[in-house]
């Protein structure tokens, strides 16, 4: 092969692959999550962005929450996270946040960046998971005790919101990282497992633990699934568009699509 068809070659790999694009370019749009790749590379190997968060939550609620649709569970977005511990009087913020008042539980990615004029600003994320019916926060936190001042800050401010008090335990027992990065990833497949495996799959008239003694967490994999089911939902976006392709699109018609004969009857006044 010839050094130009073998550049052209690489060229169509990287294109394929999105390496070709810059670090603001849309990688995917799914449902009300537009992922850059910034986004999708910080998952492969860095801290992860509010976004990526944000994309890993709306996938949860889209194709998991929504088969229980009796569940009142909430999973807060970052940046609503964000702009709850950092507002003065959360109370402000009740037309822009969910309505709680008949939430049982709410999911929030804590964030230890204090400077609201600085985006995707911090250096750590933790999992604040607070039960409404019992009135407990619970943290989650894989560089413990990293974020406790903004996980009791946050919980402070839903104690308002909510109009009763939240009890807040430190969970001792949550799974560590292991390195400065994977502290979103911890966060990610936390929400997923307390999720899925415990509040959805419980016995409405047994208690559940929240403990995560024993519960390992491979944050590697967890990116390897996180970067999995982006692809997956980039190339179903791919086949959704070119099954609704433009007529003239690959077409040996040099004119353009024509009127059913059902409709030849009518005539112009």
């Amino acid at each position: 092969m010839s050094t130009s068809k073998m550049r052209s070659s690489l060229s169509k790999v990287r294109r394929h692959f999105g390496e070709s694009l810059s670090p603001d370019d849309a990688y995917l749009s799914y449902h009300d999550v537009r992922l850059t790749k910034l986004d999708v590379d910080s998952i492969k190997n860095d801290w992860l962005t509010d976004n990526a968060i944000a994309f890993w939550e709306e996938y949860l609620e889209r194709e998991e929450l929504n088969q229980f649709p009796d569940a009142q569970i909430v999973l807060l977005r970052p940046s609503m996270s964000f702009m709850l511990m950092n507002t003065p009087n959360p109370l402000t913020l009740k037309e822009v946040l969910p309505d709680f008042s008949k939430t049982t539980h709410i999911f929030l990615p804590v964030n230890d960046n204090r400077d609201v004029e600085q985006a995707e600003g911090g250096s750590h994320w933790s999992l604040l998971l607070v039960s409404v019916i019992d009135g407990v926060s619970f943290h989650y936190d894989s560089l413990q005790p990293s974020n406790d001042m903004e996980a009791r800050r946050t919980s402070k401010k839903l104690e308002i919101l909510l109009g009763k008090k939240l009890r807040f335990i430190h969970m001792d027992d949550a799974p560590q990282q292991e390195n400065g990065s994977d502290c979103g990833v911890f966060v990610c497949l936390l929400t997923k497992h307390l999720l899925l495996k415990r509040l959805l799959r419980a016995d409405a008239n047994r208690k559940i633990s929240m403990s995560m003694k024993e519960q390992h967490v491979n944050a590697q994999d967890g990116r390897k699934t996180m970067l999995s089911l982006i692809e997956s939902k980039r190339k179903e976006g791919e086949r959704r568009r070119s099954r609704s392709a433009s007529p003239f699109r690959n077409s040996k018609s040099k004119t353009p699509p024509r009127i059913g004969e059902e409709n030849e009857s009518l005539k112009s006044n």
